[in-house]
């Protein structure tokens, strides 16, 4: 039996099946200039018969919205602006569809567009705390808030760093990394009616420094004359970023070749960047650190600065061999710890600043040293069991340089 004679007795269910349409329906498009009705605004719609499916002339024009149910989109609802072309501002799924003769013949339905409502609201992007710079393994949390009436918002979030936050209105990084570096911005969708949308926040930057600061701490005075003060300041990078500080002093450990370090009294997390030390006496160590945040987060210590004494009468002290200031290069100059304690070591403050180990090995209690002029600088002796000597400052010139010298003064030049 022949397909048409199939569709001819009139099989319903087998002749759709084999026979179908004899032209497929005709296809529409809808296009919008824009998807989110701007406030006090509107947003135009278009509605048209794809032309490659079927002429586009004759046709009527059907809309349909869809928000909390479907229906048909007459006015007041749009301005009918001409046949296929309306402009809408209320927020919902739209479609379309074309019609003509009669009985009307519809096309296929339109894909639907979305479209949303734009509130006066306009949301805020914080970060809390508002700090300039943010550290690795701190704890951040950004925020997006929304002022006015008392609407319960869903909340989205754009950004370009790695790490997206949750749909939520904030967002607490407990450990922050590079990843979470980037701009932030977010908007709200109300709860009751999830096509009414705020705009987009101003984007805020959030910076993650890679690097753990570290302070610097500086003395004041270097040299103590007996019982003076002595003031310590402790600077961070970014000072007014909510810092608090912690002022210790360092103990020498030999087995680690390094310092412990003793909480000064009165020094945890004080909100002044300074500390002073009333009537300090003989050679000391200091160092400090700084804290911020909830839970709190540490920089590194500072480097270890210090105070230096030449009292001889303190429990340790240095002696110099030959016993002078002035040396010269090439000299053998022997350094000797002296005071009740076996284990020993010698330590230096260059002119450059920084801190060395004079002798890898020690004789005893003496270190013996042939100078160069780059051992100009402090001297002075620490002890196993946490003392410091007496200080010694000892300089070093090129026996060259000095005679150059003594000739100068030599010369007649009246």
């Amino acid at each position: 039996m022949g397909h048409s004679l199939l569709c001819m007795m009139g099989f319903f269910l087998l002749s759709t099946v084999i026979c179908g349409n004899a032209e497929a329906k005709p296809k529409t498009e809808l296009r919008a200039d824009r998807t989110a009705v701007p406030v006090g605004g509107s947003v135009t719609l278009t509605c048209s018969v794809s032309p490659s499916s079927s002429s586009s002339s004759g046709w009527k024009y059907y809309w349909y919205r869809y928000d909390s149910y479907y229906k048909l989109v007459t006015s007041p609802d749009a301005v009918f602006l001409s046949n296929g072309q309306i402009s809408v501002s209320e927020g919902g799924l739209y479609w379309c569809r074309g019609g003509r003769g009669e009985p009307v013949y519809y096309t296929e339905d339109s894909k639907y567009v979305r479209i949303d409502t734009t509130a006066s609201s306009r949301p805020v992007v914080t970060l809390y705390p508002n700090w300039s710079e943010i550290y690795r393994g701190e704890t951040i949390t950004v925020r997006c808030e929304i002022h006015g009436g008392d609407t319960e918002w869903d909340y989205e979030w754009e950004t370009n760093s790695t790490i997206k936050p949750p749909n939520q209105n904030e967002s607490r990084i407990r450990s922050a990394s590079s990843s979470n570096s980037g701009n932030y911005r977010c908007k709200g969708r109300m709860k009751s009616s999830q096509h009414n949308t705020t705009e987009w926040s101003d984007s805020v930057t959030l910076t993650v420094s890679h690097n753990k600061p570290r302070p610097v701490l500086t003395v004041s005075p270097s040299w103590l004359s007996p019982g003076a003060s002595v003031t310590l300041n402790c600077e961070v990078e970014h000072p007014s970023a909510g810092w608090s500080f912690y002022w210790y002093k360092a103990v020498p450990d030999l087995s680690e070749k390094s310092y412990s370090y003793e909480l000064l009294p009165d020094g945890s997390g004080t909100a002044q960047d300074s500390y002073i030390i009333h009537g300090q006496t003989h050679t000391a160590g200091y160092v400090c650190r700084a804290g911020r945040g909830d839970p709190e987060y540490h920089t590194d210590h500072s480097q270890p600065k210090f105070v230096w004494s030449a009292d001889v009468h303190s429990a340790a002290s240095l002696t110099v061999s030959p016993d002078r200031v002035q040396h010269f290069t090439s000299d053998s100059v022997s350094l000797t710890c002296e005071g009740n304690f076996t284990e020993w070591r010698v330590r230096k403050f260059s002119e450059d600043g920084r801190l060395y180990s004079v002798c890898r090995r020690m004789t005893g209690s003496t270190c013996n040293i042939n100078t160069s002029e780059s051992d100009t600088g402090v001297y002075w002796c620490e002890s196993g069991s946490g003392e410091f000597s007496s200080a010694v400052n000892i300089t070093v010139q090129s026996m060259l340089l000095y005679i150059y010298f003594l000739d100068l003064n030599d010369l007649d030049v009246t």
